[in-house]
């Protein structure tokens, strides 16, 4: 398998810990962490195979790192790339977007000829929307830290053995 770049912020907790389980999970001389705050249009289209941690900010907007490198990425052609995304959210808290961010940010590599694999079930979250649904599924890995902990291993594990069948 070819090197798999996994973008995420460096300086979150949360995210890092899940980014720190995926690259366990990938088998570590397969994967390069890249920090997501510090990005540059070559890191990104080096990869073919991406993962990218984009958690849901606020009432379900992108993290300001991704917000600021939308402009960048509107202007690629990702034709060619495999794009997994997962992120982080608070379904009792912001039960009205759920992991939007994932959504968000999958509309907008779809809408660049990227090609998107990891949807996940929704089976086992309680929330009353998310822009990360498309077809019933989720367009990734969401995991809610605050409420379901106990769960993140076993759905990252579950994840990265999907997304390795897809890249």
């Amino acid at each position: 398998m070819e090197k798999v770049g996994v973008f995420y912020s460096f300086n979150t907790q949360k995210t890092k810990k899940i980014a720190e389980k995926i690259i366990e999970a990938f088998g570590l001389e397969n994967v390069e962490a890249v920090n997501a705050e510090n990005i540059t249009e070559e890191q990104f289209v080096k990869y073919n195979r991406l993962v990218l941690g984009v958690p849901t900010w606020f009432d379900g907007e992108l993290p300001n790192y991704w917000d600021e490198f939308v402009p960048a990425l509107e202007e690629l052609d990702l034709t060619g790339k495999t794009i997994a995304i997962f992120g982080l959210g608070d379904q009792v808290g912001y039960p009205e977007n759920f992991g939007d961010a994932v959504g968000l940010m999958a509309n907008l590599l779809e809408g660049r000829n990227a090609r998107i694999v990891g949807e996940t079930s929704t089976e086992g979250y309680h929330f009353e929307s998310s822009k990360a649904l498309k077809n019933g599924k989720f367009q990734g890995l969401i995991l809610d830290q605050e409420n379901q902990a106990r769960l993140t291993s076993d759905r990252v594990k579950e994840w990265v053995a999907q997304i390795k069948t897809s890249f």
